[in-house]
């Protein structure tokens, strides 16, 4: 057995060095954290590797739409599997609608007064979303009624990003990459209900299947298979489950606040995964039980001082 290697700090250590000694030191948050690392650095090494980002939770509020976009441009993520939501707040932000730092112990009904929602401590203006409807509206406008008539969530999201006018953006950066976003549940979105208001009157007709197929087109054009997983949800089961078609994905790094006890998917670790062949081996795989607004930056800025 190894002995369990203290942790040293000196002024200017780099987050790459901070990383390397909580990787040495071997045992519990500071060895997982290691740990994946070490894993997304093999994902984004190695140009045989397609890499998956699911994203679910309030992490495009919660700060990390750049760091995500610089991932994107720089081709170390292949495919995006997210929530609507995040989605929507990317493009809350390239309309010039920034989250606002708020507080956890808001008085509620005042925010509502102020026309504020709130997303734990962020704030965002309730206006931001009706100028989101008319700016879908007009877009939508100027797509191809025949494209509109049966349309992928991810071909739409296509659309909407070759329309972002922002380098920050995730979906403009996908666009430009050819890096699909996967989202069937789009509907679940504040842009799902107006895109269901738009087709009361207007031909559009969303193939949430068609993003299955989508999916399963990268799934099995992947000679190796990684996944990097925020926040768990149904972007975590939606592309673990098509990679069972792979016998499971090679490498797997899980960052998420929930715990496995209670039995939903969020919480379950990627050993249980192997059971399913949503994963191949417990070897190559990490569960980080941490916020990912902490851990994802921490493992990212290492990483991408070492590849």
């Amino acid at each position: 057995m190894e002995n369990v290697k203290q942790i040293r700090l000196k002024p200017g250590i780099t987050v790459a060095q901070l990383v390397k000694e909580m990787s040495s030191c071997g045992v519990l948050g500071a060895g997982k954290i290691g740990k994946a690392a070490s894993l997304v650095t093999d994902m984004f090494k190695d140009p045989n590797c397609t890499v998956f980002l699911t994203l679910a939770g309030a992490l495009v509020p919660g700060g990390l739409r750049n760091i995500i976009t610089q991932l994107v441009e720089r081709r170390y993520i292949d495919v995006i599997v997210t929530t609507g939501a995040n989605m929507v707040h990317d493009i809350l932000e390239a309309l010039g609608y920034p989250h606002k730092i708020g507080t956890f112990s808001a008085e509620n009904d005042q925010l509502k007064q102020k026309n504020l929602g709130r997303i734990g401590d962020i704030y965002i203006e309730h206006k931001a979303f009706k100028e989101l409807e008319k700016w879908l509206h007009t877009l939508l406008e100027n797509v191809s009624k025949h494209r509109l008539q049966h349309i992928s969530p991810s071909d739409l999201l296509f659309e909407i990003g070759r329309r972002i006018n922002d380098e920050s953006s995730i979906l403009a950066a996908a666009a430009r990459n050819n890096v699909p976003i996967i989202c069937p549940g789009l509907p679940d979105s504040v842009a799902g209900f107006q895109l269901w208001a738009y087709g009361q009157d207007k031909a559009l007709v969303l193939d949430s299947l068609g993003d299955t197929s989508k999916l399963m087109d990268e799934v099995y054009e992947a000679q190796k298979s990684g996944i990097l997983i925020l926040g768990g949800g149904w972007p975590k089961h939606f592309a673990l489950f098509a990679n069972t078609f792979r016998e499971g994905v090679d490498l797997a790094v899980q960052i998420t606040m929930d715990r496995p006890e209670p039995g939903g998917l969020s919480g379950a670790s990627l050993e249980e995964a192997v059971s399913w062949n949503k994963v191949k081996s417990e070897e190559n795989v990490v569960t980080v039980t941490c916020d990912a607004t902490i851990a994802f930056p921490l493992i990212v800025a290492a990483v991408l001082d070492g590849v």
